[in-house]
């Protein structure tokens, strides 16, 4: 491959780079529209209030009774879903106060208060769990993606998630991602032609289904091709793949990998990639590091909702 064509490769890999940096500073990760939001917040609300409504709150807390409370972090980290909590208690009573004190992407220590909410406390009690629900998952994600991408800071590669999210959450998983500072893989089978083993076996042979997909994609649509083995790579290389997904790879292979694809072909690394084995993923020098990890696996970020006095 001539020096041109190398040289856009580089450019490509400069500015996801760029871009990645900017995301992960401080609550710098543009909101979701809460015309957006507010499909996910109802439904949550009438999963949770039932048939009847919140019969605890009705029965114990006169109707006419105030409150003021606190979303609290019981741990450090990075929040995410601020949004959503706030959607969470005005749509059970939109008089209700709810002052954010921090943004979806910033870091914080425990004990920090998020907001102060206020009104009425049956209405607040309601809200509660779910507001709770969508904050201590995102901010468990956006937390988890940030200290895995600041354990390869020292490297070429960028932290990508992947479609392996809990169905009907997926843009807001992958909003977390990115508000952790990763990168989003496809959003879903629409947006990227992610060939794989088995669209490879029916085609017939990585040749055909590149030659094939690079006939339907037009120039819009990126292309990327899974491979297993360097001779799959070799091949895939062979038929004009200018994105690899190099699938169980050891390190050592990824390494030789990689020297294949240098100004030929960006690299992701995929499967099975953990905490503790990113690192070692990462000094192989590929350029992107897939992880179903970051929305499967992560754990939920404690943040309590606190009465005050």
């Amino acid at each position: 491959m001539g020096l041109e064509a190398t040289s856009a490769l580089t450019a490509m890999v400069s500015k996801a780079a760029q871009e990645l940096s900017c995301g992960a500073q401080r609550g710098s990760e543009p909101k979701l529209d809460d015309v957006l939001l507010t499909p996910w917040v109802t439904a949550a609300l009438q999963e949770d209030l039932g048939r009847r409504g919140d019969v605890t709150s009705q029965a114990t807390i006169p109707a006419d009774k105030s409150a003021s409370l606190v979303i609290k972090a019981r741990d450090a980290g990075v929040i995410c879903g601020m949004d959503l909590a706030r959607l969470s208690f005005a749509l059970i009573d939109s008089e209700t106060k709810f002052e954010s004190l921090v943004s979806d992407g910033e870091w914080v220590a425990a004990g920090t208060i998020l907001a102060k909410v206020s009104g009425n406390a049956r209405h607040l009690l309601t809200a509660e769990r779910t507001a709770l629900n969508f904050v201590t998952h995102l901010s468990g994600i956006a937390t988890a993606t940030r200290q895995i991408v600041e354990s390869v800071a020292d490297y070429p590669a960028q932290i990508t998630c992947t479609r392996k999210t809990i169905p009907g959450l997926r843009t807001l998983q992958k909003y977390a991602v990115r508000c952790g500072g990763g990168r989003n893989h496809r959003l879903g089978l629409d947006d990227a032609i992610l060939i794989k083993d088995n669209h490879i076996a029916i085609a017939g042979d990585i040749d055909t289904a590149v030659k094939q997909a690079q006939a339907f994609a037009g120039h819009l649509i990126p292309i990327e091709v899974e491979v297993d083995t360097l001779e799959q790579l070799e091949q895939a290389l062979e038929a004009g793949a200018k994105l690899v997904l190099l699938d169980n790879m050891t390190p050592e292979t990824l390494k030789n990998a990689v020297a294949m694809c240098q100004g030929r072909a960006l690299t992701e690394a995929s499967g099975g990639i953990t905490p503790e084995s990113v690192s070692e993923v990462a000094k192989t020098g590929v350029d992107f590091i897939a992880m179903g990890y970051l929305t499967h696996s992560t754990q939920a970020l404690d943040i309590g909702l606190d009465f005050h006095a």
